[in-house]
């Protein structure tokens, strides 16, 4: 065993259950956020909605995410509050998956997803940030096993929801018929370019679905989180009972997550007297990694959630329950990814991880257009592309946070911009694939894709400007001590 491997493992010993708890309500977080991409036509057939409209479940549910991100450092201050914020968020996923069922309309889903979103943004900002101030400079492997809970989520919610997906037509004696080709699902047609268009169904079509017991089984299986978090709070004497016994942890640890360090909610990020004196380059690293999680973050989220709706759509035609295994197939192959990030993260910077996961991503969408009618090569590219993007987040936030030495918003902002790119990368594609046709999803991403690599090229010659900056700033102030006592004499 190496240096850095004893390290880490001595690290993880102290801090075993703080880190198992914050890599468990990632497991809720990935429940959460994949399992709209392969119900979402059975969700559209319950809510009587076209498939522009239930484009907007996602817009939601990505807006409020994005809200609950920004947000979520407000209860960073003390363990407590941490923890108290952790178990209810995963609490509120448990029932919203409950009462998805019972949303018939699709105003109700939208708001029942926005309540999921914001809890899933909570989640997200305290974990990473947790996990940030824990390990500091070993902070590169946590955060890949982090991110793994998560694929580790979005992997067992498709798989839990295939079974239940409707097989042909989801409608029994609703009479929507159209000239053109058909889907099975009666409500989601093809134009003759092969672009989408949608049937709304009405109020009174009986509509035959089995998907409610998934999100049930999901509640279910989320239960045990909250749980785990309780217990934590119970080790660490944080219940009421033992709120004036002494603490198992340094006392220290409860007080702040390093408020001078500047980490927190975003608008605590925007004080003024803190940026004050600040290089370019800070702002410019901030920036351009916010930009290129909001790209890869972006291009994740819309691939789960419409790689299933672009598969069974003209040119390939695929069958539903074949198109559904998609979705478990891109979640798996993150969630191994992940696995071995966390392996790669010991032996190579997050420099070069990066430029390996960017490469692969912009070949496996640039092969995915080529070989656009071919099913098999689908399965394929999914399958890549998902190894190839799953180790971006956790190196991007271990690399920023690395250069600027802890002390930025880094964490906080990346971890917004990677909402807001889920939100609108989501949103964009829908009403793309819905005016353009299916060819254009994969055309979006490839672009994106391209758009994202320019993006880290400029980020690292940020990064080497703002070390050369950091190293002429130490000299001069090692100067200045060396000056002072002679000029004391003088």
């Amino acid at each position: 065993m190496t240096l850095l491997d004893e390290r880490i493992w001595t690290l993880f010993k102290r801090n075993w259950q703080q880190t198992l708890t914050y890599w468990s309500v990632f497991f809720s977080f990935g429940l959460c956020i994949a399992f709209l991409g392969p119900t979402i036509l059975d969700l559209s057939c319950q809510t009587h909605s076209s498939l522009q409209e239930i484009t907007w479940v996602f817009f939601s549910q990505q807006l409020f995410l994005l809200v609950g991100s920004s947000a979520g450092g407000l209860f960073k201050k003390t363990l407590l509050s941490s923890l108290l914020a952790l178990f209810f968020c995963t609490l509120i996923i448990s029932f919203v998956f409950a009462i998805i069922p019972l949303c018939r309309h699709i105003v109700l889903l939208s708001l029942a997803l926005a309540l999921a979103g914001t809890a899933m943004g909570v989640i997200d900002t305290i974990a990473n940030l947790r996990l940030v101030k824990l390990y500091q400079k070993d902070s590169s492997v946590f955060l890949q096993a982090l991110h793994f809970f998560i694929g580790l989520g979005a992997l067992v919610s498709p798989l839990v929801a295939d079974p239940f997906l409707a097989e042909d037509s989801c409608l029994q004696d609703a009479n929507v018929t159209n000239s053109s080709v058909s889907m099975g699902l009666e409500h989601l047609s093809i134009d003759e370019g092969g672009g989408l268009y949608n049937t709304s169904l009405g109020s009174d079509d009986e509509v035959t679905t089995s998907v409610s017991y998934a999100f049930w089984i999901m509640a279910l299986i989320n239960l045990p989180v909250p749980i785990i978090v309780l217990s934590l709070m119970y080790h660490e004497r944080l219940l009421p009972c033992f709120i004036n016994s002494p603490r198992l942890l340094d006392p220290n640890a409860q007080t702040t997550v390093d408020g001078s360090h500047g980490h927190g909610n975003l608008f605590a990020c925007c004080n003024v007297p803190k940026l004050k004196n600040r290089p370019p380059t800070f702002f410019m690293l901030h920036a351009l990694g916010g930009a290129i999680l909001f790209s890869t973050d972006g291009i994740i989220g819309s691939y789960a959630a419409f790689v299933y709706t672009y598969a069974v759509s003209p040119p390939l035609l695929m069958a539903h329950k074949e198109a559904g295994y998609l979705d478990s197939i891109f979640w798996a192959a993150i969630t191994l990814g992940r696995l071995i990030f966390i392996v790669l993260s010991c032996k190579y910077t997050p420099s070069k991880l990066l430029i390996f996961s960017l490469v692969g991503v912009i070949l496996v969408h640039c092969l995915l257009l080529i070989f656009y009618t071919s099913d098999v090569f689908l399965f394929i590219g999914t399958c890549v592309l998902g190894l190839c993007i799953s180790g971006v987040f956790p190196s991007m936030v271990a690399y920023t946070e690395d250069i600027l030495e802890y002390k930025g918003c880094a964490t906080t902002v990346l971890v917004t911009c990677a909402s807001l790119g889920e939100m609108l990368m989501q949103l964009l594609v829908g009403l793309i694939i819905n005016s353009d046709g299916s060819y254009a999803f994969q055309l979006c991403c490839t672009i994106v894709s391209f758009i994202c690599f320019c993006l880290f090229l400029l980020f690292m010659y940020s990064a080497h400007l703002h070390k050369k900056y950091q190293t002429v700033h130490r000299r001069r102030a090692r100067s200045i001590l060396r000056l002072s006592p002679v000029s004391q004499l003088g």
